[in-house]
């Protein structure tokens, strides 16, 4: 087996590149991605009552999600631009001090958009840390993780690892 046919973002020679899609047929291409942050009494509380001083941190968060969503291929190498026709970004509290985030992105494309949905999750849950740093710098984010994936080739995708509350 050569190297290119085991590996997609390598080719011949060994050297990284950008996957070419342009045989690839157009389809609509919908990724879910969840993550968790878990936080102490305090920073749950003033997140829920929008008294932490820097703003509404779900909002401010839910936004980052989105912009950092649009902009995956600026940060992941390879990854292709794309016009995402759809990015939600949405929390949820799954106990009094666990909050979970989910990112669902949507394009009619030639690849897939499970990479924005990763980075619209870890960055909204990276700008909550960020915002209540102060109050708790143990926060921890675990569990981030695609959930599901559809359109492509490669047909549907849903995680069976791991099992969520919504």
């Amino acid at each position: 087996m050569n190297k290119s046919s085991a590996f997609t973002h390598i080719n011949e020679q060994g050297n990284a590149r950008m996957v070419d899609v342009s045989d690839k047929e157009a389809s609509v291409r919908i990724a879910r991605a969840y993550g968790e942050i878990q936080m102490n009494k305090e920073v749950a509380e003033g997140i829920k009552n929008q008294t932490i001083k820097k703003g509404e941190v779900l909002q401010v968060a839910r936004v980052a999600g989105i912009m950092a969503a649009k902009r995956t291929f600026e940060l992941i190498p390879l990854c292709h631009v794309l016009a995402l026709s759809k990015c939600e970004v949405s929390f949820n509290w799954e106990t009094e001090q666990l909050l979970s985030a989910h990112c669902l992105t949507k394009t009619i494309g030639q690849t897939g958009v499970e990479m924005e949905a990763l980075t619209g999750v870890n960055i909204a849950l990276l700008t909550i840390y960020d915002m209540c740093k102060a109050l708790d710098r143990e926060m921890k984010i675990t569990n981030v993780c695609l959930l599901e994936k559809s359109g492509g080739k490669s047909g549907h995708f849903i995680s069976t690892g791991f099992k969520i509350n919504e």
